[in-house]
């Protein structure tokens, strides 16, 4: 984003807050959540998200947020939670949240074979729609959602338009911005008609998010690892309730299996080589030397030496420039890690924690992928106004995936306590979970260096030789593979005139021969 964009969006959000507290506070203040009041005031992404949905026309999103916020207060949005929803529904797994899409978007499941209209437990339905919709906001603020629409096994008495229209109106009046795409499978013909309605609900722009599937297609927006079976998918996943399904929002869980809580073997290693704020190599390339005792001015100059070789290392990455701006960390990136291919030579990537407290923060970093991961330091702390670098690397030879996801929980550490691995363990079991940050990163392949990212300034220079070598080879090839082109060319038009002078001179010889033959 250009500085003139960030000023025109700053000034756009500015305007909104103004204008939403002197034209609709003033009249309306009892129809809104006080909650919801105040983040408006306070989150520029959520204002900025409306305002996107309403190419930001200002007049149009204070409208959208009057009807948004009376809805939320209306279905008391922020106070839901399992005890508010039905058991009943909570226990069928008509809506659910579980897997990723090929873009590593949330799968929002809608098993419409489970919904039959019936009045009395309309509202129900509605309630558990934004409990999950409003759970999955508040932990992936501005991360788009894919809504699956199985309506396979499905007849007249599951059609409940009612039902349908609310969920179009959360994803354009009350959750903005959150919509990937809708995809309907298997979609009976005698539906047809109810969904040609639905296209006018979403409106001439949305319209192109509605994707019509079967077996057969439907793997051109998900993979095989998370469809069932039933839609040609391999994905063992059976709803059960409870506990509440996708739960590594919370622990977090890989839904494939558990994320590991710590790495023992990374855990030893971070207890010998006090990886608090130090960044430590990602896999063992060297087998370790025997232990010897050593003195403290030997045991120094190692250090140094040791330090050296991190430096080194560290030199090696490029340093994000994104940054997520956390009331106890600033994270960067700030939404997804890039890795590069075997081919870019850029596997592992950077990850970089800044403390902006006065106290020190304590950070642990989990992956819904443990088994293709190395992570260092996965568990540590850092010093106020001290930033740690974290180098996040494959593993195994196994291949970063757009649907593995990293979480990084941070805590303030307000009571003079260590910071010894062991310290760490005991204050992560005691810390109250509201006063955990969290926030999440998705994984991003790309074939060649990121442009948005800075060399750090001592490899810069081999790095831009190496660049400018490589360029000069492929120049060379070009222009070699160039000349035998040019060469074939040319041989191709000398023997096409060969050809025709042949085929001139053949004709002329038949010419003369029936000329003299009746002359």
């Amino acid at each position: 984003m250009t500085e003139n964009q960030a000023q025109t969006k700053a000034k756009l959000i500015a305007e909104t807050r103004r204008r939403f507290e002197a034209e609709y506070l003033t009249d309306k203040s009892d129809k809104y959540d006080p909650r919801d009041v105040e983040r408006l005031q306070q989150d520029d992404n959520w204002v900025e998200s409306y305002l996107i949905w309403r190419h930001n026309v200002v007049d149009e999103t204070l409208k959208m947020l009057d009807e948004s916020f009376q809805w939320r207060k209306d279905f008391a949005v922020n106070d839901l939670n399992e005890s508010s929803i039905s058991r009943r529904l909570l226990e069928i797994g008509g809506i659910y949240l579980h897997g990723y899409d090929k873009e590593g978007n949330k799968l929002f499941w809608i098993k419409v074979k489970y919904h039959v209209k019936d009045n009395k437990t309309a509202l129900d339905k509605k309630k558990l729609t934004a409990f999950w919709l409003e759970r999955y906001a508040k932990r992936e603020s501005g991360k788009p959602l894919t809504v699956m629409f199985d309506l396979s096994e499905t007849g007249l008495n599951n059609i409940d338009m009612d039902f349908v229209r609310f969920i179009i109106n959360c994803f354009k009046v009350y959750y903005p911005k959150y919509l990937s795409k809708l995809v309907i499978f298997d979609m009976p013909w005698i539906m047809n008609a109810a969904f040609k309605l639905v296209k006018t609900w979403l409106g001439p722009e949305a319209t192109s998010l509605l994707k019509f599937t079967t077996k057969n297609e439907v793997q051109e927006y998900v993979s095989v690892e998370y469809l069932p079976p039933h839609m040609g998918g391999t994905d063992p996943f059976k709803y059960s309730y409870p506990p509440l399904v996708d739960d590594d929002f919370q622990t977090p869980l890989c839904e494939n299996g558990p994320v590991a809580s710590e790495d023992e073997a990374s855990s030893k290693e971070d207890i010998e080589s006090d990886g608090k704020e130090t960044l430590e190599t990602i896999s063992n390339e060297e087998p370790s030397a025997p232990v010897k005792k050593i003195s403290p001015t030997e045991q120094q100059s190692s250090k140094a030496e040791e330090n050296e070789k991190v430096d080194s290392k560290i030199k090696a990455f490029k340093k994000p420039l994104s940054v997520f701006k956390g009331h106890l960390l600033h994270i960067s990136p700030a939404e997804e890690l890039y890795f590069g291919t075997a081919e870019s030579g850029e596997k592992k990537t950077l990850i970089v924690l800044t403390n902006v407290t006065k106290n020190i923060v304590a950070f642990k970093v989990r992956t819904t992928a443990p088994e293709k991961y190395r992570v260092k330091p996965s568990n540590s702390s850092c010093e106020p106004g001290a930033s740690v670098d974290i180098v996040v690397s494959p593993h195994g030879g196994l291949t970063v995936s757009a649907q593995d996801r990293f979480l990084i929980m941070a805590a303030e550490m307000e009571q003079p306590s260590g910071t010894s691995p062991a310290e760490l363990t005991q204050f992560w079991k005691e810390v109250p979970r509201n006063k955990v940050m969290e926030h999440r990163l998705r994984c991003h392949i790309i074939e060649s260096s990121k442009p948005t990212t800075l060399p750090l300034k001592d490899g810069a220079l081999n790095m831009a030789d190496k660049t400018w070598e490589d360029i000069c080879l492929q120049l060379n090839r070009l222009l070699e593979n160039s000349r035998r082109l040019q060469d074939q060319v040319q041989r191709c038009i000398w023997f096409q005139q060969l050809l025709l002078t042949l085929t001139m001179l053949s004709l002329a010889f038949v010419i003369s021969f029936f000329y003299l033959l009746y002359s």
